[in-house]
Parts: structure tokens; sequence; C-alpha cells
């Protein structure tokens, strides 16, 4: 009997201590859930030294947020990324399903080194745009993890140039092996130095935005070399009837329009307080950038379709000579 009742009331203390731990999870996650629901946007003099990035953006701020969850989940609320987010997540999307579509083409519609060459402007602008959507969302989660995908961000705009290159190099200097090669190297050679100053932890301070506006747009102007020297070859009508050239210097004001948009804090350093949400010079450089990208495949798309159609090299590749 004695063991009977030993054993109920072991019965009673398990059950209760089941049930206490059930209740403290069950009232951990509903504070968590509060936690993460009940953060409010802020002004900017009450964000931490390290989340302090525009000072002409007054209201609308996120706080600290230390939970990944919570800034995916903060997509959905409006506050100063909320453009930059969505602009880019997108413009990913969109890449993604162009690039899935083009390269799934058949064989006998585009061939496999048409696609390898696209496929590197693709992969660029997939990774720089869907780079710049995780670090918009992830910059408030802590000072860590904002500085890691702040690095990513420039990283994939590197990226991005160098990815543009490849196919207007490969189609511009189609029947010209040398040159090809030389400029394909040297965009190499400048991409991995623009990773490498990218990789600086200083790089990302708001006071050296204009040297990153300046940083990429050195990069992509040096484009600027190998169109004159096929202008030089083949003349200025070759250029803007066959290698697409009207498109790329508008792909080129559009690249450039953005970067000073985003190095001057145009327009919300004339009307500060006014743009905190909507279109303010991040959301409209990413805007640009998004439409630079779609103007360039547009571009490349024509020319790589005079060449392969139309474009017949009348003297041998070149060897490379030194």
């Amino acid at each position: 009997m004695t063991e009977v009742l030993k054993a109920g009331v072991l019965s009673d203390e398990i059950d209760l201590g089941a049930l206490a731990h059930n209740a403290a999870e069950q009232a951990e996650e509903f504070v968590r859930k509060v936690w993460e629901a009940s953060w409010k946007v802020c002004h900017y003099k009450n964000l931490p030294k390290w989340l302090q990035d525009n000072d002409f953006l007054h209201r609308g701020h996120r706080p600290p947020l230390p939970s990944f969850r919570a800034c995916f989940k903060s997509i959905f609320r409006l506050h100063t990324e909320t453009g930059n987010i969505w602009t880019h997540l997108l413009g990913c999307i969109a890449f993604i399903g162009v690039g899935l579509y083009f390269v799934s083409r058949p064989s006998i519609e585009i061939q496999a080194q048409e696609k390898i060459v696209f496929g590197a402007f693709f992969m660029g602008a997939i990774i720089c745009l869907g780079f710049s959507f995780a670090f918009h969302t992830l910059s408030c989660h802590s000072v860590e993890i904002g500085r890691l995908f702040s690095k990513l961000d420039y990283c994939g705009i590197a990226l991005l140039i160098m990815g543009s290159f490849v196919p207007w190099l490969y189609y511009g200097f189609y029947c010209h092996f040398q040159p090809k090669v030389i400029y394909l190297s040297v965009v190499c050679v400048l991409g991995v130095l623009s990773i490498v100053v990218s990789l600086w932890d200083k790089f990302s301070e708001p006071g050296l935005r204009p040297l990153r506006a300046g940083v990429f747009m050195s990069f992509g102007l040096s484009g600027v070399i190998p169109a004159v020297h096929y202008s030089i070859m083949e003349g200025w009508f070759s250029q803007i009837s066959r290698a697409s050239l009207g498109w790329l210097i508008l792909m080129g004001l559009l690249y450039i329009t953005g970067a000073l948009l985003y190095a001057l804090r145009v327009p919300e350093r004339w009307f500060p307080g006014k743009f905190d949400i909507w279109f303010q010079s991040h959301q409209l450089f990413h805007v640009l950038v998004i439409a630079a990208a779609f103007v360039h495949y547009h571009g490349i798309t024509e020319m790589a379709m005079y060449r392969v159609m139309y474009s017949e090299c009348t003297v041998p590749t070149e060897p490379i000579t030194f």
C-alpha cells in the first residue's frame, strides 16, 4: 500500500514537473513573440552609433534587432530600409528568372559558349542584388553581422561590374583574341582589387561614402578604354549600330547617376526628414542599378545576335605576343 502511494505521489510530481516545463516554454515563446512584434521605429538620434548612417533621414529607423527571425520579419514592416530591401529582392528574383530561362534554352537556340558568357553577367547580377537584399535586411542585427554583410554587399557590386564586362568584351572583340584576353584579364585584376578594398573594415563607414562611389565608378568607367579601342578598329558607326554602344552608354549614365545620388545623398540632403521612408537616395540608387542592369542585358543581347548571326571573322585569330 505504501509503495502504491509513493508511486502515485511520484507520478503527480512528474506530471507537475512536465506541466511546469511546458508552461515555462510557452511563456518564453510568448515573450519572444511579443518582443519581436513590439519593436517600434525610432529617431536617428536614438540609434546606437553603429546604426547611424544617414543623418538626413530623421524618423522611421529600425532599432537593433538581435534576431535573424526578427530581421527577416521586419521586411514586412514600414521603415527606412523597406524600399532598399524590396527593390533588390524583387530585382534578384527577376534576374534569377531571366537567367534560368536563358540557360535552359535548347542548344539549337543558344549555344553553350553563349550561355557561359551570359552566365557570368547573370551570376554577377544575382549575387550583387542578393547580397544587397541580405545586407539591408540584417544590417540592424548587430555590429558584427552588419559589418559582415556590408562587406558582402560591396563585394557583390564588384562582381556585378566584372560580370557585366564579360559579354561586352567577348562580343565586342569577337574576332580579336589578344585584346579580348588582355582586357578581360585587366577587368579581373581590377575586380579583385575592388573586392580587397571592400573587405577593409573602414570602407563601410558613413564618412567614406564618396570613396565607395568613386571606387566603383572608376572600375566601371575603365570600360571607356576598350570602347575607344574598338571604335578605332571598327569605327563609330559599327559601335553604335552593331556593338550596341548606345545601350551601353545609357547603362553607364544610369549607373553614374545612381552613384552620384548615393554619394551626395540627394534628395534628402535638400529636404532633411522629408524622404525618410520613400524616394531617398539609396532607394533611387537601387532602382537605377536594376534599370542599368536590364539595359545592359538588352544591349549585350543585341550585340550577341549580330555577332552570332551576321559576323564572320575574316582573319585568323591572332596569337598572343609579348
